[in-house]
């Protein structure tokens, strides 16, 4: 396995590439990411080990995401099985998936336990949803510092584990040093991952603005209120299936393509099926 250092325009291309390969099969991606964030959203519903579940299950939704949109790349369908494509690759690549999740919600969560620490836990019990947000909350001694230090924090984390579930899938590399890999990886190419995420921040800003400008029509229009947030919903998930889309494309080009035939074979295995 090689580490291949891009240069910061790759970021743009990233997007791009995300964005291309959405348009090729729109309804197939996006149907995969509702799906996803739905069974997320059920299971996290569940009393007492539910949310953490739920964290646990982000690589791999991440995974079936980017298995997705490198078959659509490859002008090969993306089938709704790929949501549990983690769990279909074998049983020690499975094994590694959940340890990779465990990690995940481990580390998730003592991130929001630390900004429990500036302001005692009142941004912690409103991001997980303990507390509905109010102006009041906002307002709060210390939110905004917790936010703060949680949104710093979470970077880390998101470098760490960016990479981690395409060498764990791809590569068969155990979950340890997938994570290890993962932030030099991400570290070697910052420049990148800075554009690629600056651009993706620009398209999201200017889709609001548009959307704003569409909502703020309809209403001069008379048009219902269930029209304008129908509208918000289906453009945001449209743009978050573009985003998870557009990640195999920075892990592609950030590591050479695997040359063992068993790792050829864990990149579709559920054609042997």
């Amino acid at each position: 396995m090689k580490l291949n250092i891009v240069p910061p325009s790759t970021g743009l291309l990233w997007v791009r590439l995300g964005m291309g390969v959405f348009r090729r099969q729109p309804l197939a991606l996006a149907m995969l990411f509702f799906f996803s964030m739905a069974a997320l959203s059920i299971i996290s519903a569940l009393p007492l080990l539910g949310p953490v579940i739920a964290l646990g299950l982000l690589p791999s939704t991440t995974l079936a995401m980017m298995v997705a949109a490198a078959r659509a790349s490859d002008g090969q369908p993306a089938t709704p099985g790929l949501l549990l494509v983690a769990f279909r690759s074998g049983a020690a690549r499975q094994q590694a998936m959940l340890t990779l999740g465990a990690l995940y919600a481990v580390g998730f969560l003592l991130v929001i336990g630390a900004s429990a620490l500036v302001d005692g836990g009142v941004f912690a019990s409103a991001y997980l949803g303990s507390t509905p947000m109010s102006q009041e909350v906002l307002e709060s001694d210390g939110f905004m510092g917790a936010m703060w230090l949680a949104m710093l924090l979470y970077i880390p984390l998101s470098m760490l584990f960016w990479h981690a579930p395409g060498l764990v899938y791809w590569h068969a590399v155990s979950p340890v040093k997938a994570l290890f890999f993962s932030l030099v990886a991400c570290w070697r190419n910052l420049g990148a991952l800075t554009i690629y995420a600056l651009s993706w921040m620009g398209v999201f800003m200017i889709a609001g603005v548009l959307l704003t400008m569409v909502v703020t029509l309809l209403g001069f229009f008379n048009a219902g209120a269930g029209l304008a947030t129908g509208m918000m919903l289906g453009i945001a998930l449209l743009l978050a299936s573009m985003f998870f889309s557009s990640i195999v494309f920075t892990f592609r080009d950030s590591f050479a393509a695997p040359e063992t035939e068993a790792a050829k074979a864990a990149e579709t295995p559920e054609e042997s099926e």
